[in-house]
C-alpha cells in the first residue's frame, strides 16, 4: 500500500496546499468538495506535485520537511522540477 506527499493549488486563491495522504484520489475529492476546512475558500484545487512513499511516517515526514521551508519559490521549483 502506498502513501502520498502531494501539492494542490488553487487558481481561485493563487496558493499552494501542501499534505500526505493515503489514497489521493479521495483526498483530493475531499478538497474540491469543501469537506477539509482548510482547502475549502480554494475549490476548485489542481494537483500540482505528488510523491509515493512505503509507509504513512515517510509520506508525513517529507511534508513536514516541505512546510517547513515556508517557501513559495521551493513549491514552484518542487513542481517545475517534477515535470
Amino acid at each position: 500500500m502506498a502513501f502520498y506527499t502531494y501539492i494542490l493549488y488553487s487558481e481561485t486563491i493563487d496558493r499552494y496546499y501542501v499534505g500526505s495522504c493515503q489514497d489521493l484520489d479521495v483526498r483530493l475529492t475531499q478538497h474540491n468538495t469543501g469537506r477539509s476546512k482548510s482547502t475549502k475558500a480554494g475549490s476548485p484545487w489542481q494537483l500540482k506535485y505528488k510523491d509515493t512513499f512505503a509507509t504513512r511516517a515517510e509520506a508525513q515526514s517529507r511534508e513536514n520537511e516541505i512546510k517547513k521551508k515556508k517557501s513559495r519559490k521551493y513549491i514552484e521549483w518542487l513542481i517545475s522540477s517534477a515535470g
